[in-house]
C-alpha cells in the first residue's frame, strides 16, 4: 500500500507541482465569457464588474439570466448601460425549461461571438484583472481546453475548512491526473474550450437529462492526449463564497455525484485508488504496533511517506493557496480519504436535486 502511494505521488502529484503555464499566444484571441445565473442580484451588482472590468483587448460578457424571479433583469439592463461588451440573453420561467445550467449554458454559448470561451459562474470573482488574458495566452490551434482552479473564500468555522479542503483535494486530483494524461475534469467556475469543440461535441446532448456533468462529463467526452492544458497562474484563480450550511454544502455535494455513476471504469479505478491505499497504509501499520511488530524498515517507510507528503502534496497546496492545510497535510489527507467516500456512499441515493 505504502509503493501504491509513493507511485502516486511521484508519477502523478509531482507532475503538478513542477508545472509551468505556457503563454504561447503572440497575438490574444478575442474571447467571450460566458455566464450562466439565476436569482443572482446580489452577485450580478457586486461582482459582474471584475469581469467587465478585465485588462483584455477584446471580450465579451455573455450574461444568460435563468428563469430570475429577483431583480437580476434590471442590473443587468443598467449595467448594460455603462458598458457596450455585455450580451444578456434573458429566458423568462417556464414550466417546460429545467432548473439546470446546461440549458443556459447552451444557449450563451451559441450566442457568443467569438470562437474561444471562457466560463464563470455569478458568484464567482477573478482574483485579478489579468484573469481573462492568462487564462487565453494557454489556448494554441492545439490547445482547445484550459483547466482552471476556483478557490472557495477563506472564512472562519470548521465549515469553512472543510469546504475548502474538500475543493483543494479535487482541484489537486483533476490537475494532476490532467498532467498526467488522464483529464476527467474541470470546474465550471474557471476553465475554457472553444466554441468548436462544443459543437462537435454536440454540447452536452449525451448527458443532457443529468443535472451535473457540464465540467465532468463534458471533458471527459472533448479531452483528447493533447487538446487540452491547466491553468495555475495566481491571477487566474476565480474564487467564490462557500456554502454556510453543513445542509446546504451536503446538498450541493450530492448534486455533483450525480455524475460519478456515469465515468468509465477505469477512471472511477484510478480515483478510489489513492483514498483506499492511504487508509489501508495507516491501518496496517496501526495493527503492526497494536502487535508490536513495528520494524525500523516499516518506521522507515512511514516517515519516508510522510516526507513526500509533505514536500510534493503540501507544496502543491502552497502553489494552490491553502498553506494553512499544507501544514498538516498528512492528518487532512486522511481525514479527506475517509470524508470523501462517505459523503458519496450517504448522498448518492438522494433521487432529486435542484439548481437555485
Amino acid at each position: 500500500m505504502a509503493c501504491l502511494q509513493l507511485v502516486w505521488i511521484l508519477f502523478i502529484y509531482l507532475r503538478l507541482l513542477t508545472h509551468k503555464d505556457k503563454a504561447e499566444q503572440v497575438q490574444l484571441a478575442p474571447i467571450s465569457v460566458i455566464i450562466s445565473a439565476r436569482n443572482e442580484e446580489d452577485n450580478l451588482f457586486k461582482l459582474l464588474p471584475a469581469v467587465l472590468n478585465q485588462d483584455y483587448p477584446t471580450f465579451e460578457v455573455v450574461v444568460v439570466n435563468h428563469q430570475s424571479t429577483d431583480d437580476s433583469k434590471f442590473i443587468l439592463q443598467a449595467y448594460q448601460q455603462d458598458y457596450d461588451n455585455l450580451k444578456v440573453i434573458h429566458l423568462e420561467k417556464s414550466k417546460h425549461i429545467k432548473n439546470g445550467k446546461k440549458l443556459p449554458l447552451t444557449i450563451g454559448i451559441k450566442g457568443a461571438k467569438y470562437k474561444h470561451l471562457l466560463l464563470t459562474d455569478a458568484d464567482c470573482k477573478p482574483s485579478s484583472k489579468y484573469w481573462i488574458k492568462e487564462m487565453a495566452a494557454q489556448f494554441t490551434e492545439q490547445k482547445e481546453i484550459v483547466l482552471g482552479y476556483g478557490p472557495y473564500t477563506k472564512e472562519k468555522g470548521i465549515l469553512n475548512r472543510i469546504i475548502r479542503l474538500d475543493t483543494v483535494m479535487i482541484a489537486m486530483n483533476y490537475l494532476s491526473y490532467a498532467k498526467a494524461k488522464l483529464p476527467y475534469m474541470g470546474v465550471g467556475r474557471n476553465m475554457g474550450y472553444t466554441k468548436s469543440i462544443f459543437e462537435k461535441n454536440s454540447g452536452f446532448k449525451s448527458h443532457y437529462a443529468i443535472q451535473s456533468g457540464d465540467d465532468d462529463l463534458f471533458i471527459q467526452e472533448v479531452a483528447q492526449k493533447n487538446n487540452y492544458t491547466v491553468c495555475l497562474d495566481p491571477a487566474t484563480f476565480c474564487s467564490s463564497p462557500s456554502e454556510k450550511t453543513w445542509e446546504d454544502w451536503y446538498r450541493q455535494k450530492t448534486r455533483h455525484f450525480t455524475t460519478t455513476g456515469h465515468y468509465k471504469v477505469f477512471k472511477k479505478m484510478m480515483l478510489g485508488i489513492y483514498p483506499l491505499s492511504l487508509i489501508l497504509v495507516y491501518t496496517s501499520f496501526s495493527i503492526l504496533c497494536l502487535n508490536y511488530q513495528v520494524s525500523l524498515v516499516s518506521l522507515c517507510i512511514l516517515a519516508l511517506l510522510l516526507i513526500l507528503k509533505w514536500s510534493i502534496q503540501g507544496r502543491c497546496l502552497v502553489r494552490l493557496k491553502e498553506k494553512g492545510l499544507a501544514w498538516l497535510f498528512p492528518f487532512w489527507d486522511l481525514v479527506y480519504a475517509i470524508l470523501a467516500p462517505s459523503l458519496y456512499y450517504t448522498s448518492e441515493k438522494k433521487k432529486k436535486v435542484t439548481w437555485k
